[in-house]
């Protein structure tokens, strides 16, 4: 079992200083105790507010790519205050990671506020991804209703493969006469496997747009 160690106060004072150290070594004895294998010890001195810290984001990295699977921690707090430990807590549990701490002397327990908070992000987010596969379906069926083949057209796109950042002009212009929208055509295009947002794809249409005017001028 990898784990990794996360201490945090939250200001440069000397008590603050010794209160990281004694994290430190108290953590370094919990995961002795456990036989756990550190893969690393993060310390840092941050506001439990703040969400942009070097250190939660050196361990999330290192959560998502599977190199631990384990938090230690003093309790909770250390982790962040308020929306920011609710929004950390959500995401190391997607990466499945089993939090430990000192005060509790085993496994996280969440009180049932934030267990309620936890699950109502879930729901939402679930909604959301759904609400985004069916506004793909319904761009690509509208296109493929007015005549559009993407494996005629999209000949060379990695249709359910990995997606592709580089959108064919052509295929925006060809979609964009067949009087679909911007999202629309974004949706469209995702499907297919072309990785670009409305944003992009309306960009891109108003460059080619402007490169006719200029060559008509």
């Amino acid at each position: 079992m990898q784990a990794i160690i996360y201490c945090r106060v939250s200001t440069d004072k000397q008590a603050q200083h010794s209160s990281l150290k004694r994290q430190k070594e108290e953590l370094l004895e919990l995961a002795k105790l456990n036989n756990y294998e550190i893969y690393k010890v993060i310390e840092e001195k941050a506001s439990g507010f703040e969400f942009e810290r070097d250190g939660i984001f050196e361990l999330l990295e290192d959560f998502k790519d599977k190199k631990a699977n384990i938090l230690l921690i003093q309790d909770e707090t250390r982790l962040g205050r308020g929306n920011t430990k609710i929004a950390l807590i959500h995401q190391l549990l997607k990466y499945d990671v089993k939090i430990q701490t000192i005060n509790e002397n085993g496994e996280l327990t969440l009180s049932e506020t934030d267990t309620l908070v936890l699950e109502i992000v879930s729901i939402v987010e679930e909604y959301q991804r759904k609400l985004h596969n069916i506004k793909i379906k319904r761009g690509m069926k509208r296109a493929v209703e007015k005549g559009y083949n993407p494996r005629k057209n999209l000949g060379d796109a990695n249709l359910g493969g990995r997606l592709k950042k580089e959108v064919p002009i052509s295929e925006i212009v060809r979609l964009k006469g067949m009087n679909l929208t911007f999202r629309e055509i974004a949706a469209t295009l995702r499907g297919f496997g072309y990785d670009v947002s409305k944003a992009t794809v309306h960009r891109r249409y108003q460059e080619y747009r402007q490169e006719q005017l200029d060559k008509e001028s």
